[in-house]
């Protein structure tokens, strides 16, 4: 069975593509844009008109007091670097700024219409220590827009002023045009400088929802080991314990029977062997430390119910990590063939373009797969999501089946 070698994922778009479940998704700012049309200007003053022309006399006094407390707080941090207090002042005055810039977002939502999110907040709680949430608040990027803002900011607001308030007695028949030209500005520079970054709040958001699906991974393999172990090996273990030491005491008194009890026992130590060596299998299995992807592949596909063609055309072996999460994708993707395809072939294709890892897993069963049918998709699409994977099903129903996944390229 010859296999042409499938599209990249990236590329790849079936009929049914699932996004990574459990990952929070951010609103798209571009979809609010509609959302921030204003009514047009016109000679009546409407609400937005004096919503507009307070704004703009309120930029006097809030861009002095903006101007004042960033020239200070960047002059007087500046001054103090060489001692002891000036790092902690600067960090200080940057959190400082955070706040003028929460209020001036909310000033530009209240009175210009403008809707703009919050950035996140700094995680001074889990930095650890009080270096690491020092060195936090002088590298955030969100301060230092906002320090700019409010320095920059003095000259626009003394124009503003003066004009509007010329204007409400020489010019107020047109007041309504000029302050919506004047409050255009205003909006440009509070979305340049004092929104937060879209991609990197979503990555932060990605990131947040990565390392809670890492962390109830690892806890579910730890039980998952735990339980085998206690229900399994261990079990067989103190049974062959007991039974040894019965055959000890009657060793002397009813040889036959003791030797019935070792033979009894050494059959549980090779159940115990087993058990342990399809544990470590489920762990780590030794096949893919020593022999590579290719190799032990090859040992999943020897225990599918179907024939399955293996091919991996991969230049290195990328990182154990990658690797791994490679093997036991493909593992759990043959155990779904050889449960619910009915299939009477698969194949697992394997292989490298440019930073990417890319693995298919065709099957000519029955179809149906989804992610939402059961756990086993769910946590592979999951575990793929944790190291920045894409996991796409393309399964019709009455087949074929095609799995195709994503992963970064790590090198060794």
């Amino acid at each position: 069975m010859t296999v042409s070698k499938p599209a990249p994922a990236a590329a790849y778009r079936p009929a049914v593509a699932v996004a990574v479940p459990g990952r929070p998704a951010r609103p798209s700012r571009d979809s609010g844009e509609h959302e921030d049309r204003l009514p047009p200007p016109r000679f009546a003053y409407d609400a937005q008109t004096w919503k507009e022309i307070a704004h703009l006399l309120a930029n006097l006094p809030v861009s002095i007091i903006g101007f004042t407390y960033g020239v200070t707080a960047l002059f007087v941090g500046a001054g103090l670097a060489l001692t002891a207090v000036g790092l902690p002042v600067l960090a200080l005055g940057l959190l400082g700024a955070r706040l003028i810039g929460r209020f001036e977002r909310g000033r530009a939502r209240m009175l210009l219409g403008l809707r703009i999110d919050e950035p996140s907040p700094l995680p001074l709680r889990r930095s650890g220590n009080l270096l690491q949430g020092l060195w936090l608040a002088l590298k955030d990027p969100v301060a230092w827009r906002t320090l700019l803002y409010d320095v920059i900011r003095l000259p626009w607001g003394i124009a503003t002023f003066t004009i509007v308030l010329a204007s409400l007695f020489v010019a107020w028949p047109v007041l309504p045009f000029m302050a919506r030209g004047l409050t255009t500005v205003d909006r440009v520079l509070v979305r340049a400088l004092l929104s937060p970054s879209d991609e990197l709040e979503r990555r932060i958001a990605e990131l947040e929802s990565d390392r809670g699906v890492v962390v109830d991974t690892a806890a579910a393999d730890l039980r998952r080991i735990e339980r085998d172990l206690h229900d399994g090996a261990q079990a067989r273990l103190v049974n062959l314990a007991m039974g040894l030491g019965l055959a000890k005491e009657k060793l002397l008194e009813d040889p036959d029977a003791a030797s019935a009890m070792v033979e009894e026992a050494h059959g549980e130590v090779k159940l115990a062997l087993q058990e342990l060596r399809d544990l470590a299998r489920g762990i780590h299995p030794a096949v893919l430390t020593d022999r590579g992807l290719d190799a032990a592949l090859s040992s999943v596909a020897s225990r599918c119910t179907v024939p399955v063609q293996v091919t991996a055309e991969l230049p290195a072996r990328p990182a154990q990590a990658i690797e791994g999460i490679a093997y036991f994708t493909v593992s759990e993707l043959l155990q779904n063939v050889s449960k619910h395809s009915r299939a009477r072939s698969a194949s697992v294709d394997v292989w490298r373009a440019e930073d990417r890892l890319l693995i298919q897993v065709r099957d000519d069963g029955e179809g149906g797969a989804r992610l939402d049918g059961g756990t086993g998709m769910r946590g592979l699409a999951e575990r793929l999501g944790a190291v920045d994977g894409l996991f796409v099903v393309d399964s019709p129903p009455g087949g074929p089946t095609t799995v195709t996944a994503e992963l970064p390229w790590r090198d060794r």
